[in-house]
């Protein structure tokens, strides 16, 4: 299964290095995943600009600038705070792109509404392209995230490539 995210990571970096851009990842359920599939492609440090992992609400507002109404209101696994981390994170860095990831792995956590395996996504640029999903994955905790961090790294390279 590495074989697949060093596969996408190697893709997104062509895909971005061909615009000349860099990427900030912003990731709750996933735990860094992301940003260490992208650190095992040789010369990242070319693409890649910095991760955030903000796993508490506390972290998500202080180092983002997630809004307490929004976490309120929706939720931390919501598409409108996906929204708000990956914006976050284009201000808090010199990245061209964001992709951020939050949802609920399992076993646990889940709330009515909110099954384990539900995760929100947002890929957003400095260009003003923005995209926000939920996906229900299936699996256990490992499976949960290694699918999180592969649909993620998915959508950069749509991103990164002009594709909507």
């Amino acid at each position: 299964m590495s074989d697949d995210l060093d596969r996408l990571s190697a893709e997104a970096g062509v895909a971005l290095q061909a615009r000349r851009m860099m990427l900030v990842t912003a990731e709750s359920c996933t735990g860094g995943g992301i940003g260490e599939a992208i650190t095992r492609t040789a010369g990242s440090s070319a693409w890649f600009e910095r991760g955030f992992i903000t796993y508490i609400n506390q972290s998500k507002q202080e180092m983002l600038g997630v809004r307490a109404e929004t976490l309120e209101t929706f939720g931390a696994v919501s598409e409108q705070t996906a929204r708000e981390m990956a914006l976050g994170a284009l201000c808090a860095s010199y990245a061209h792109i964001a992709v951020s990831v939050t949802g609920v792995a399992g076993p646990g956590g889940e709330t009515p509404g909110k099954p384990v395996g539900m995760v929100c996504f947002c890929w957003a640029s400095r260009e003003g392209s923005l995209k926000t999903e939920t996906c229900y994955f299936s699996g256990g905790r490992a499976e949960v995230r290694r699918q999180a961090i592969t649909h993620a790294l998915q959508g950069v390279i749509q991103l990164s490539a002009g594709e909507p």
